[in-house]
């Protein structure tokens, strides 16, 4: 029975689990803080997966037992709770199955990391870059309902307003499994304010989520690091244009550059630019787990390609469309206010159907 199969899965997985705690409490392990943070991601990992089958289990050993009383006992007030208990038990078992078989399926190890957010404008000029800001204000008023932090680590602003480019930090709770959605390119249809004639354009304006790399995930050796000082442009006061506070760091084996200029101390922006380059040599490796994905199954994340356009923001219609799963919602202004929760839990649910059909 499938049930049983799930029950042997979960209870071989508890001994490692028993294991995997027995370590944690270890003294070698403590001291080796690499072995310490691995062992301690596995262990939280594994934690939804036994919580749950124990509950499975325990409505299984309960439905067991309703069906063996209305089988064997003769009070019929008995039997009118087993029957009770066997017609509320039964529509949840499928619905815990199907959870812990999700559960089962190893998860994107990346998805409890921080996330690194680049926005930058695309086709459209300065109306590219007014909607890049919009954008942005979206992801901040997000980030802001999560209780996430968003740190700005470098931006570049539009002309007309907005950002060309505006690059931040977010850290919270399973910030990269939520937000790795919004990869991809975005499209927006309206009058531009730079519009007189009051005909409705098409712009666009690509967005990069990366999963932050700690210091364990990617060794840099210094001697390959080109580090440049240079003055901050921008909003921040008396310091702008006349400290060398900004960094420029370029990573010569890949031409990789980064920079940061949001700290006025040049060591603050010196970790910020070290961070965001570390995420960045990671995430050509990681590119490849995904593209790896996306040739087995339809995955709802964008890999490494900007031109895969994934959602519309139509104004005069006042309507959004993710062409992913073809859903479209008529609620524009508030979702540029940062309700996009709905759209991020649709995606989620198309993403596991698509993983359980690989699974299967």
């Amino acid at each position: 029975m499938a049930e049983n199969s799930l029950i042997e899965k979960v209870l071989s997985l508890k001994e490692k689990y028993a294991q995997l705690q027995a370590q944690l409490s270890d003294p070698d392990v403590i001291s080796d803080m690499k072995k310490y943070v691995q062992l301690n991601k596995e262990y939280k990992e594994l934690a939804p997966i036994i919580e749950a089958g124990d509950r499975y289990k325990k409505m299984l050993d309960d439905y067991d037992a309703a069906k063996d009383i209305l089988a064997n006992e003769k009070d019929d007030e008995l039997r009118e709770m087993a029957k009770e208990e066997i017609s509320e038990i039964e529509p949840k078992l499928p619905e815990m199955e199907q959870e812990i078989k999700l559960l089962l399926i190893p998860a994107d190890p990346q998805d409890s990391k921080n996330a690194i957010l680049e926005i930058r404008g695309g086709t459209g000029g300065d109306e590219a870059a007014i909607f890049a800001g919009d954008l942005f204000r979206m992801y901040s008023k997000y980030a802001e309902r999560k209780g996430w932090k968003l740190e700005v680590t470098n931006q570049s602003e539009g002309a007309a307003g907005g950002f060309k480019e505006i690059v931040c930090k977010i850290s919270g709770d399973h910030v990269y499994g939520t937000m790795k959605y919004e990869s991809g390119v975005h499209r927006v249809q309206r009058v531009p304010q730079t519009e007189t004639q009051g005909r409705v354009h098409t712009s666009a304006a690509s967005v990069a989520v990366l999963p932050e790399a700690d210091e364990f995930d990617i060794e840099l050796n210094m001697n390959d690091i080109r580090k440049d000082t240079f003055c901050s442009s921008g909003p921040g006061g008396q310091s702008v244009n006349t400290t060398y506070s900004a960094i420029r760091l370029t990573h010569i084996p890949s031409g990789i550059v980064v920079q940061c200029q949001d700290e006025k101390s040049q060591l603050k922006n010196f970790d910020k630019a070290l961070a965001e380059l570390r995420t960045r040599l990671y995430n050509m490796e990681y590119e490849k787990y995904l593209n790896e994905i996306s040739a087995k199954r339809k995955t709802m994340v964008s890999t490494g390609d900007r031109s895969a356009k994934i959602r519309t923001y139509n104004y005069p219609q006042s309507r959004v469309t993710d062409h992913r799963i073809n859903y479209t919602m008529y609620n524009l202004p508030v979702f540029m206010d940062g309700d996009i929760q709905e759209v991020i839990d649709r995606l989620q649910v198309a993403e596991n159907a698509e993983r359980l059909k690989a699974a299967e």
